[in-house]
């Protein structure tokens, strides 16, 4: 089987990596532009990084004001400011939406063209950045995309390009202490999605299904403690370890029509991007059981169980299901067909199968 795989992604994992790497911001450059949501200031991980830099005695602006499911005024916003300060690096500090937010800013600092992002024109000339995850869930830290909301199209919009890998990441389940429970499954529910979506790429092979294997084994391992919402300092880091792994998957094979759909109902519901990737997940999987049986045996000894199980552990930790219109699926459904993802997967959807998925997945 022929394959590529890369990820040129430094990785320091463990308690207080960011402290005991102070080396790596410091040759970064001499004024950080940290990106960061309200929560950081909370859990500590703000002030880890404040710490290394002054301490390296670099200088540093912080810019708080990222919303959940970032948009283009909101990134074109912190663009400016990172441009006024002078920025020479970005120190990305939270979940999903600061960290995508983080690289729209990279790139808008340097190329004041926000048209150009959506269009894949993307070239070199990006901010290097550093990421801090504190959920564990979305991967952003080892890929070369973001998600950014784009309101003229009525979507969330993924933004592509190899400078958009970071420069460095550090995973410190420590600023996952005091998440609350509902994002602390969302998030695991969106990692086990990309493993699991990567499993299905036509791209995937060797290197990515081993690591999304291994992926799978820590996030599910971690079951009991995800439907208790009672997590050891070990049991956090297994998380935030499985999280990047799946994110490694799907820096080279990309995501599936789970995603696509997914877009929709962030969009349009409010429905948080994890939570609506583990609503489609099952559902999408028995259809993938029925056109590639096959590779669905596979991905059901990567997950340790059946579909049927998995749907109903799925199931135990989301609770109830969001109810659609009918107008809302046939509409959803035609604009996830129009996605890439769709020709990203093994199994090849119809219009009709996404709408199968959906009116199997809501009430």
């Amino acid at each position: 089987m022929d394959f590529r795989y890369f990820v040129p992604v430094e990785i320091y994992g463990g308690e207080d990596c960011v402290r005991k790497n102070a080396a790596v911001f410091a040759r970064c450059g001499s004024r950080a532009f940290i990106v960061t949501g309200k929560s950081s200031a909370k859990n500590g991980a703000l002030a880890d990084v404040a710490a290394v830099l002054e301490a390296n005695g670099q200088e540093y602006a912080v810019f708080d004001s990222v919303p959940p499911n970032p948009t283009v005024q909101s990134v074109e916003e912190g663009a400016a400011l990172a441009r006024r300060f002078g920025a020479g690096f970005i120190v990305a500090v939270g979940g999903g939406s600061p960290m995508d937010a983080a690289k729209a800013i990279a790139v808008l600092a340097r190329q004041q063209a926000p048209e150009g992002i959506f269009a894949h024109k993307i070239g070199e000339d990006v901010l290097p950045m550093l990421h801090i995850p504190t959920t564990a869930g979305t991967g952003s830290e080892v890929t070369p995309y973001a998600i950014i909301t784009n309101d003229e199209k009525q979507t969330k919009t993924s933004i592509s390009a190899p400078s958009l890998f970071p420069k460095a990441a550090f995973l410190d389940g420590k600023y996952m202490k005091d998440l609350p429970q509902s994002v602390t499954v969302n998030t695991a529910l969106d990692a086990v999605s990309h493993a699991v979506e990567g499993m299905l790429s036509v791209r995937a092979g060797a290197l990515s299904d081993a690591l999304a294997r291994e992926s799978l084994r820590l996030l599910l391992g971690e079951y009991p403690s995800l439907l208790k919402g009672e997590y050891t300092a070990l049991s956090r880091q297994n998380l935030l370890n499985g999280a990047a792994l799946a994110g490694m998957v799907i820096a080279n094979t990309g995501t599936s029509p789970v995603h696509g759909m997914g877009y929709s109902l962030t969009y349009f519901h409010g429905v948080a991007h994890g939570r609506a990737n583990g609503l489609l997940l099952p559902a999408f999987l028995a259809v993938c059981e029925r056109k590639t049986p096959a590779r669905m045996s596979e991905i059901c000894a990567a997950l340790g169980m059946s579909v049927r199980e998995f749907t109903d552990r799925v199931a135990a930790l989301l609770g109830g299901r969001e109810s659609l219109t009918d107008a809302e699926r046939r509409d959803y459904a035609a604009r996830a067909a129009k996605n890439k993802n769709v020709a990203n997967c093994l199994a090849k959807f119809s219009e009709a199968d996404l709408y199968e998925v959906l009116c199997a997945s809501f009430h």
